[in-house]
């Protein structure tokens, strides 16, 4: 099977397209070639597929295996390999994802795509489409600056969901030096988030400028995640503390998200990258030491 490895921003992705191969677990699949010891290593593998409501499908799935609907970063991903594998000489087309129609604009340099544009739809914050659980925000009206408690410690967050639900917490802490590999599984399987949440811990350098670290439900720490950044420059203008057009600083790189608050329209505008292009023909995850005996 031949294979791309993409990344936005470090976000990095298995791309195969259905047009050409044919993949019948793709979740077992997903968890195979994800793997960075025993696969090509990935936050997860994405396949783009044809579509009969817009000019390609993105299917997507977590590291875990568990399908995700949405990521910035990997759908920037899927108009570049579009593009660049032939598949269409468009520059602004349309990618059908579980988060409903993205819409794509391509800045090609000597052939290469080296931006792309995500209109990434609207931004809601109303408690059932996220979801979270009401107990844990019926306090706060529309849930801005909630408060609830992880390991002893109480988080104002801001619940907000680009299609996949997130949790924005603006914190007084360094990012950097901030334990995400203890408190953010807390965060994602937290009874408020019925669905499990991806969690953003934001430091604001200034009114057009932060800084966040991400924790992704089913794939951990990544080095960025597109839908995270849109939510929490939503999240932070709701809170009064942001413009409307911010770079967010990540692992990875700096996202530029602007949103227009009055038509409700978030765009994502960050680099695709290739990788390395290969094939794999056989993958195996290693034997238990006690089947390997036997």
């Amino acid at each position: 099977m031949r294979f791309t490895k993409m990344q936005g921003c470090g976000n990095d992705y298995v791309y195969m397209d259905t047009f050409s191969e044919e993949v019948k677990d793709r979740s077992a699949m997903a968890q195979l070639l994800s793997n960075r010891n025993f696969g090509i290593g990935s936050d997860g593998l994405i396949f783009i597929n044809p579509s009969d409501k817009a000019d390609f499908e993105m299917e997507m799935y977590n590291l875990d295996g568990s399908r995700a609907q949405m990521c910035g970063n990997g759908i920037r991903c899927v108009g570049k390999y579009v593009y660049e594998h032939g598949l269409t000489d468009k520059t602004d087309f349309t990618v059908d994802t579980l988060a409903g129609l993205k819409h794509l604009h391509l800045n090609v340099n000597d052939g290469e795509v080296d931006l792309v544009s995500v209109d990434m739809g609207g931004a809601t914050i109303i408690p059932e489409q996220i979801p979270v659980a009401p107990e844990y925000f019926e306090d706060y009206g529309d849930g801005v600056g909630a408060e609830i408690e992880v390991l002893g410690q109480k988080y104002k967050v801001t619940p907000v969901s680009m299609g996949n639900p997130h949790s924005v917490a603006f914190i007084e802490q360094d990012v950097e030096t901030f334990d995400l590999m203890k408190i953010g599984p807390e965060f994602e399987h937290h009874r408020a988030f019925p669905e499990k949440v991806n969690a953003e811990f934001v430091n604001i350098i200034d009114r057009t400028h932060i800084k966040v670290r991400v924790w992704e439900r089913g794939s951990g720490e990544t080095c960025a995640c597109g839908t995270g950044a849109c939510a929490c420059v939503v999240a932070g203008v709701l809170n009064g503390l942001l413009e409307k057009e911010v770079f967010v600083e990540m692992k990875g790189g700096v996202l530029k998200v602007t949103w227009d608050e009055i038509e409700n329209r978030v765009t994502l505008t960050g680099p695709a990258v290739t990788v390395f292009e290969g094939e794999t023909r056989q993958v195996q995850m290693p034997y238990k030491f006690s089947e390997k005996l036997c």
